[in-house]
């Protein structure tokens, strides 16, 4: 359930509302800025560093509707990511400023898909786009059902 799996080349439409069982979910921006001892040697954000700025904004989102980890463990259940698909389109380089848009794409019984945009605000140059594919588990590591504390805080009703 930890695997992480990078493609290159899935078809993704480049904007970050989605309906989702019925409801717009709108993105949660969150900004942050590049610092040096994220790039490469070729002067870039590394490409798996990215990975770290979508779980910054994923985290975000879900603490903007009042989920947090201490409320997730206190039911007993843990959110992990399955997957990432995620495509990269431009460089980012240190002391950019990025926002990250997270949104809810799809959700299922026992998870979901977040949807997630990367981009440069100098230039609102998309740089990347995810993907990410997530379930909960309980604390024997088991798939369980969403919590209705989640299910309402993003907006899942009909799952």
């Amino acid at each position: 359930l930890t695997a992480i799996h990078l493609l290159l080349k899935p078809p993704f439409p480049t904007f970050c509302s989605y309906i989702s069982l019925g409801r717009v979910m709108e993105p949660v921006i969150s900004n942050l800025k590049v610092r040096s001892y994220e790039c490469d040697s070729y002067g870039h954000v590394n490409n798996a560093t990215y990975v770290n700025y979508l779980e910054y904004g994923r985290m975000e989102m879900l603490h903007k509707h009042g989920i947090t980890l201490k409320k997730l463990r206190a039911l007993g259940v843990m959110v992990l990511i399955r997957e990432i698909h995620i495509v990269y389109h431009y460089s980012a380089e240190p002391g950019e400023e990025l926002q990250i848009h997270t949104s809810v794409k799809s959700g299922r019984k026992v998870g979901g898909v977040f949807r997630q945009v990367i981009r440069r605000i100098s230039d609102d140059k998309l740089v990347v786009e995810a993907d990410v594919t997530w379930v909960c588990v309980n604390d024997n590591g088991r798939p369980c059902r969403i919590p209705p504390v989640v299910i309402e805080a993003l907006g899942l009703e009909n799952v």
